[in-house]
């Protein structure tokens, strides 16, 4: 059960992880709220009570979305000067938080109701490194499956330009290119044919209505505004045409999902970017049971690959890994990325750094 020492830890944790990827000011941000939280607002109450592992729920960057709706929305001078990086320094910084807290409660309290949903359409460069990796091992055609879809940004994974140090994939007209930082030898250039893509969310979002775009434009941190313009893009994307994404409980539709016909050399693949700390641990289970034994039947003639980006915040970075039937040997570690690839490392993580420790609950394993 969590504590209020452990409601405010997640907000150090938070602070590590926005250091390591490059948001000092929500990392200032997180730390004033770990010392500067109270119970005279109903906010600060509920987030000092909070009865789940914050870290898993994200709770700090509920929070952290709520303020920075604040600011899209013109409602606090003050907020917006700190997010812009005009007001800084510890002191400074936990009294605007603190006066915030106070004057928009109310407005602030619905955001902790749910978690973030970034859906940043750059993570499909990590995951692309794992479809990479399941083209060279089984060959090019891939059907796609991915869970916790939100609102469907990465399925349009087949229909962006993808450059990897190099290795580049996806259409020479496509509307959006993403290019992140490449550190490491490129992956292998190898043909990639995707032959569909489908996903599925618990509550999947239309990204094509002004509100859901807005509240998805709340959850992209302040200090990276090219990955506004990246949604917006992805998001005009889907406006001109939509992606196969339904509404459904991430196991019962895996479940459902692999026992349809797979046709003769085309490899099934699953894939998720930091959905696996949002599920209920049975769920969990469920699909770790139901990919075994789809693996189990697997054959080269009709492969099965699993492909997640997932956080390892004791490092503060997302770790892109990929396993592969027949002939399973467990997971195997691609790179290492930034929360919202904006870098993307192949080279091997470094095995002295163990990170800051983390108690168990906030802890991600797929």
């Amino acid at each position: 059960m969590a504590t209020e020492d452990t409601n405010r830890g997640a907000f150090r944790i938070q602070e590590h992880y926005c250091r390591a990827n490059a948001s000092p000011i929500y990392a200032e941000v997180c730390a004033a709220l770990a010392d500067g939280l109270t119970r005279e607002t109903r906010t600060g109450a509920r987030v000092l009570d909070w009865p789940g592992e914050p870290t898993r729920d994200a709770v700090p960057l509920r929070l952290i979305g709520a303020l920075h709706a604040l600011v899209l929305a013109g409602a606090d001078a003050d907020l917006a000067e700190m997010f812009a990086g005009r007001i800084a320094g510890p002191a400074r910084i936990a009294a605007v938080v603190t006066e915030v807290l106070r004057d928009h409660d109310d407005a602030l309290y619905p955001w902790l109701d749910g978690p973030p949903q970034t859906n940043e359409p750059g993570r499909s460069a990590a995951l692309m490194t794992g479809l990479i990796a399941t083209a060279a091992r089984f060959g090019p055609k891939l059907e796609v499956l991915e869970i916790g879809s939100s609102a469907g940004l990465n399925l349009l994974i087949d229909r962006f330009r993808i450059d990897l140090g190099g290795t580049v994939i996806g259409p020479a007209d496509a509307p959006v290119s993403i290019v992140p930082d490449w550190r490491g030898p490129a992956p292998p250039s190898v043909p990639v044919g995707i032959v569909s893509v489908r996903g599925c969310d618990v509550k999947p979002m239309d990204a094509t209505d002004p509100a859901v775009e807005a509240r998805l434009a709340a959850f992209i941190w302040a200090e990276a505004p090219e990955r506004l313009a990246r949604v917006q893009g992805a998001i005009a994307m889907l406006r001109e045409r939509p992606v196969d994404l339904v509404q459904a409980d991430a196991a019962d539709w895996i479940e459902a999902r692999l026992t349809e016909s797979q046709a003769a050399g085309v490899t099934r693949v699953l894939i998720h970017s930091v959905v696996w700390q949002y599920l209920p641990e049975p769920v969990a289970d469920r699909i770790r049971a139901a990919m075994a034994a789809a693996g189990a039947r697997a054959t080269m003639e009709r492969p099965l690959a699993w492909v997640s980006m997932e956080p390892d915040r004791s490092l503060g970075h997302q770790v892109v890994r990929m396993r592969g039937w027949p002939g399973d040997d467990g997971w195997r570690v691609l790179a290492t990325a930034h929360a919202h690839a904006a870098w993307i490392d192949s080279r091997a993580p470094d095995a002295e750094d163990a990170g800051i420790a983390l108690p168990e609950g906030a802890t991600v394993r797929v």
